[in-house]
């Protein structure tokens, strides 16, 4: 998300620290800011939101209430563009603004996947270019300006956080908005172009004759606003974030308005935004503003949380006072009642991740800062560990083959065929696998192609993964080689080895002086070529010898030690048959660049009195 410093400084009436600061208490309070950049006399962050604040953060003013957090500045006004637009152009004082004049709007809602819509007609309104400081706003963080109305809308969205959409009043069949499902054979032509086959798992907004939008992610182009609009509907409301996600992913559209209503944007936050959008559109278009159709059938109750300080303090291993953590609840403007150290706090609407104790604990030590905690181990004795049944399965019957012999792998969960099935997947393959066996027998017939890369004789692997199915998931363990691969249940295995046994409980991992240390090497895109060398030479030689010959005349091609792989003596003498592999990693080896290499080493060979057989 870029945010914009002097657009930031808009919320507050004292000066902000420097970028530099603000970023840098960001960075320890709340979220990474990947990049601060400098466009003409603005600052602009590019901070990386985290999913779990995406509904309250994707916005200037929810980085701004971080910022009024993390430095103890007070928000002068509950959005900033008021100040901003009082201080470029005087406010036109807005006539019946609370008493507005009756709306022939009608909307009906007929999917509960709409949590809410609010819509306002504004009629007479002048379409045209932006002003200035509106448009160097919007360039500030990257959007093209496109006419005022939609620029008011994008405007407000980046301030706020909330989707606005306008359609065309006098493109629309009759004065009705209805939010309802998609027909099958009905089709929309979005803003940009592309044209949508509509169904009935797609949630749209139709007029009384056809569509004109899909829900919470794209317009249509049958009520655009152009420069010839005259009358308008202002449309802010709230989607299930779910259906949202579903439907962006099914037809591959991905919007700002996506990314804010697929993470749980309260409803509560219409009624902000649409005096917002109505003053702004008010102030820059002129018109006559009617009144507000707000349909919420079901209002969303306010959360109330628990906590204490001692359980904070519990599983911080902290010592904070009330007093701190009253100066925490103060910072993020909560309102709660104390007694005895026991807090009962009211979670505001915009902060849907705050759902338990733990997460206000949380809260807790990222504003008071993370450097507050000593660095202190837990305490564990036998009596106080807690075995996790499924990792235990998991740990015994992994230890288990590896103790025989068997290497691991992680094969693809997405298949062709399956019972569950998913949206999309990056495979193309779109079924959770039934079983893991499948992907363990490609496995095997890859590895077999390279076992010389792997030093190997043979390939013995095995995976421990979830298999899926339409009643639940299930934990599963494949193994096998290239003639047999077995499928079974994790507890059934255990059941087979007797590995729950006393006598096989205790696991022990291995010692720091019993692994080597080995350093990995990136392989090669490249095919390899490996020759087979089988040479006789007297018992008494020394095979490091011929070893080092492989590796003196190989030169950089030959990537590996060379592999020994047979050997067995008769008569006095020993035959050593090594394995060499050759691999560029620039481009595809052939033999006319491998024979004389080999010749080199066959001729070395035979200065020792030695013979390639």
């Amino acid at each position: 998300m870029k945010i914009s410093y002097n657009w930031l400084q808009n919320y507050f009436e004292e000066k902000l620290p420097r970028p530099e600061e603000i970023s840098e208490g960001i960075i320890f309070h709340s979220f990474e800011v990947d990049e601060i950049e400098k466009i003409k006399d603005d600052t602009v962050f590019d901070i990386k939101i985290l999913p779990d604040r995406a509904h309250d953060c994707l916005s200037h003013w929810g980085i701004a209430k971080e910022v009024s957090m993390i430095f103890n500045m007070k928000i002068s006004s509950p959005n900033g563009f008021l100040k901003l637009i009082s201080e470029v152009q005087p406010l036109k004082p807005v006539i019946g603004w609370t008493s507005q004049s009756e709306t022939s709007l009608k909307i009906e809602i007929e999917n509960d996947k709409c949590l809410r819509y609010m819509g306002r007609v504004v009629r007479n309104i002048k379409v045209g270019e932006s002003p200035s400081w509106l448009k160097e706003k919007l360039n500030a963080i990257g959007q093209k300006s496109i006419n005022n109305i939609v620029d008011a809308a994008n405007f407000v969205m980046y301030d706020l956080g909330q989707p606005i959409h306008a359609f065309d009043l006098d493109k629309l069949e009759g004065e009705s908005l209805i939010i309802r499902n998609g027909k099958e054979g009905e089709k929309l032509t979005t803003l940009d172009k592309k044209e949508i086959n509509l169904d009935d798992s797609i949630l749209i907004i139709a007029d009384e004759k056809s569509p004109l939008a899909i829900a919470g992610i794209k317009g249509g182009t049958k009520a655009e606003v152009d420069l010839n609009t005259k009358n308008i509907v202002i449309e802010v409301a709230n989607f299930d974030a779910t259906t949202t996600r579903k439907t962006a992913k099914k037809i591959n559209i991905q919007t700002d308005a996506v990314k804010r209503y697929e993470h749980g944007i309260t409803p509560e936050l219409c009624p902000i935004v649409m005096d917002s959008i109505s003053e702004i559109i008010y102030a820059i278009a002129g018109g006559e503003v009617e009144s507000i159709i707000d349909i919420y059938p079901n209002k969303v109750l306010q959360n109330t949380i628990s906590i204490s300080v001692e359980y904070i303090n519990k599983r911080l291993g902290s010592d904070f006072s009330k007093e701190e953590i009253e100066s925490v609840w103060n910072k993020l403007n909560f309102v709660y009642r104390e007694l005895d150290g026991e807090y009962k706090i009211e979670v505001p609407f915009l902060r849907a991740d705050l759902i338990g104790p733990h997460d206000l604990t949380e809260e807790v030590i990222r504003i008071l800062g993370y450097d507050r905690l000593v660095e202190k181990l837990p305490e564990f004795t036998k009596d106080s560990q807690i075995t996790n049944n499924t990792y235990l399965k998991l740990l015994l019957v992994r230890s288990n083959l590896l103790f025989l012999g068997y290497g691991e792998v992680m094969t693809y969960v997405f298949r062709d065929k399956g019972e569950v099935e998913v949206l999309a997947s990056a495979t193309g393959k779109n079924f959770l696998r039934t079983n893991l066996t499948d992907g363990l027998r490609e496995s095997i017939k890859l590895n077999i192609l390279n076992l010389p890369l792997l030093d190997l004789k043979e390939v013995k692997v095995f995976e421990i993964g979830t298999v899926f199915f339409n009643g639940g998931e299930v934990m599963h363990v494949a193994y096998g080689d290239k003639k047999n691969v077995t499928e079974v249940n994790i507890d059934d295995f255990c059941e087979k080895f007797n590995l729950l046994s006393e006598d096989n409980l205790h696991v022990e991992s291995p010692s720091q002086n019993d692994t080597e240390k080995k350093i990995f090497k990136m392989w090669s895109n490249y095919p390899f070529i490996s020759r087979d060398v089988a040479v006789w030479m007297p018992e008494s030689d020394d095979k490091e010898q011929l070893k080092q010959i492989f590796v003196e005349e190989g030169t950089d091609l030959l990537i590996k030690a060379p592999f020994l792989f047979d050997s067995f003596t008769k008569e006095g003498r020993t035959s050593y048959a090594y394995r060499l592999v050759f691999q560029s990693y620039e481009k595809t080896l052939t033999d006319e660049e491998i024979n004389p290499i080999m010749e080199k080493i066959t001729s070395k060979i035979s200065s020792y009195g030695w013979e390639v057989r």
